[in-house]
């Protein structure tokens, strides 16, 4: 894959773009990494647990839109959380919503946090994820939505939304590794009530945590995350940009965002923190 770097200007804070193409299989556009600045995890506390609070309950710095400068006015504070306020029409993001991200790339983490969901919501946590774009036919740059270069834990009200009777054997419930794995145990606390996640990143081996559990674990770029990956909606018949992304998750340096779905419906995080393991 031939890599070219490119330098643009979005709100003063792209740094820099990979430009990718596939010259082997025709059917991947040509896409870009877009590297933005990062912020300082030094400007952020350390709880007495070792561990970087990336969201302490009073403000928002160091989040913002993905593909975007500042945080969508669709995110908002509410009693000590991050919440957002659902549009409810589902993927169909608005102008004022979208998926968000921390603006710092991770490498080797453990990531903790709580949820609550509407009845009936959906929303997801991405990792390592990555801002792509393609071109739209008029030739401008558009941004892919985060969930093709990025792993999600799936964030639902498994007794009121249809996805959970969707993928296979509950692999898009709650805690799963949206359409791959199912969490076993599916131990999610319904909706209105707070979940506790933890997901560990260490060199390639992932595992999901749900309220205290042990849920699913699995490696990344092994042929078990290939063969996952062609089994899904992110085949490379299916989906073949995604599946690039996907199979090479974390690009070069294995190491990309976290962030947090608009699924357009209410939802609700608090105490994210993470500890890094470098």
């Amino acid at each position: 894959m031939k890599k070219v770097i490119l330098f643009t200007a979005m709100a003063a804070l792209l740094v820099g773009a990979v430009s990718c193409k596939n010259t082997n299989k025709g059917a991947v556009p040509e896409y870009k990494v877009v590297e933005a600045a990062q912020v300082d995890l030094a400007d952020f506390p350390v709880d007495e647990d070792g561990y970087v609070v990336l969201f302490d309950g009073t403000s928002t710095k160091g989040w913002r839109g993905y593909g975007k400068d500042a945080l969508p006015a669709r995110w908002t504070l509410e009693d000590g959380c991050l919440k957002f306020n659902g549009t409810g029409s589902g993927e169909g993001q608005t102008g004022e919503g979208g998926d968000i991200i921390f603006a710092h790339q991770f490498k080797n983490f453990t990531l903790e946090m709580e949820w609550k969901i509407s009845k009936g919501g959906n929303s997801g946590i991405f990792y390592l994820a990555k801002e792509v774009t393609t071109k739209d036919e008029n030739g401008n740059d558009r941004y892919e939505p985060i969930y093709i270069s990025a792993p999600e834990y799936q964030v639902l009200d498994n007794a009121n939304h249809p996805d959970a009777l969707l993928g296979v054997d509950g692999n898009r419930q709650s805690a799963s590794l949206y359409d791959m794995i199912p969490a076993v145990p599916q131990n999610q606390n319904p909706y209105g009530e707070w979940n506790k996640v933890k997901i560990l990143v260490y060199k390639g081996t992932v595992v999901h945590f749900q309220n205290d559990e042990k849920v699913l674990e699995y490696h990344l770029w092994t042929q078990q995350w290939t063969d996952m990956l062609q089994a899904s909606k992110f085949s490379q018949k299916d989906w073949p940009l995604a599946f690039e992304l996907l199979n090479n998750c974390g690009g070069e340096n294995h190491e990309g965002y976290i962030g947090l779905q608009d699924h357009g419906d209410d939802v609700w995080y608090r105490n994210i923190r993470i500890k890094l393991m470098d």
